[in-house]
């Protein structure tokens, strides 16, 4: 029975992660902030009491910030598996706060492969890269495209994401990136573009809500289903050899897009809902994202398999639930 250290446990992608390891028979640690209200929601469904006995998931406090702690766990669990998603993980905040994202999120990423190194605990290692550090460069995107990030968020994570190479080469770590571009569900954070406009379209429809804000709907991105892209990282942890791959549906499409078709499956218009906020516009955007997920197809065997609007419609239906209207 596999180990595995999850950080960021408590995100979307960290919740889908830890039920897909659950399910393949892992033991499952995860690493939580500690806070004085509960934010654990996304994975109370496998939530299991550590009294219990065979218990296979495991809850730690910690912080990425915090170095002593990231060796003293791994020194302690000795897992087969790290995969690191914890992160400052919103754009547009990586603006109002550049250094507090560069410590989370790029210097979390060496914390943890010094902390592999110093343990010398042999273990696979997944870094959560991201589009977003393709930035300017025309799409479709793919592992040979330039960087060129476009905020404080990307250049964090590009740093990360050589910091995971070197060490890859350096002392023969197993390690990879997985570049993967935007992915959705209903776990999506609430800030988020995608999710504002899905629980403003139901809460709208519940008449709970008058109007919704938002910034760039001209803006186009790559938009994946979230379950789907957690069992690529697994698959890239399962290889023979280490290597770093594109995750990514091939299509684009705006925010506007994304808004009409959300708003549509509710009977009703943007243009009465929606208005356009200055202050949700980043200083430094980027036109157009679309990856090429090729060499992952070839090599993984990864495919998407969730269409746009059937993403739209999963995301709409749960926030339509949550107001008591089913879809």
């Amino acid at each position: 029975m596999k180990t595995a250290l999850i950080t960021g446990i408590t995100g979307q992608d960290g919740s889908y992660l830890a039920e897909l390891l659950l399910s393949k028979g892992y033991h499952v640690h995860g690493i939580i902030r500690r806070s004085s209200s509960f934010n654990t929601g996304r994975i109370e469904n496998i939530y299991q009491d550590p009294h219990v006995e065979s218990v296979h998931l495991h809850l730690h406090y910690g912080d990425l910030s915090d170095s002593s702690m990231l060796a003293s766990l791994i020194r302690k669990i000795e897992p087969q598996e790290i995969y690191h998603l914890g992160a400052q993980s919103h754009v547009r905040v990586s603006f109002d706060m550049p250094e507090y994202t560069a410590d989370v999120t790029a210097l979390s990423c060496i914390r943890l492969l010094e902390a592999i190194r110093d343990a010398k605990v042999t273990c696979r290692f997944y870094n959560a890269s991201s589009s977003e550090m393709f930035g300017s460069s025309p799409p479709p995107q793919n592992e040979q495209t330039p960087f060129a990030p476009r905020s404080p968020y990307a250049a964090a994570k590009l740093h990360a994401y050589w910091s995971t190479i070197n060490y890859r080469e350096a002392y023969k770590m197993f390690a990879v990136n997985g570049i993967l571009f935007n992915h959705e569900s209903p776990r999506r954070g609430e800030t988020f573009v995608t999710r504002k406009i899905t629980r403003a379209a139901a809460a709208i429809r519940a008449g709970k809500q008058k109007e919704l804000y938002l910034g760039n709907l001209d803006a186009k991105r790559d938009w994946g289903y979230a379950p789907e892209y957690v069992e690529a990282m697994w698959m890239m942890l399962q290889q023979d050899q280490p290597d770093d791959y594109v995750i990514a549906t091939g299509e684009s499409h705006s925010v506007r897009e994304f808004l009409d078709e959300a708003f549509k499956l509710v009977d009703l218009k943007p243009d009465d809902y929606v208005r356009i906020d200055p202050r949700y516009y980043r200083p430094t955007e980027i036109d157009e994202i679309r990856g090429d997920a090729g060499k992952a197809a070839k090599k993984l065997g990864w495919k998407p398999k969730t269409k746009f609007k059937e993403l739209i419609r999963i995301m709409v239906k749960a926030d339509l639930k949550h107001e008591g209207i089913w879809l």
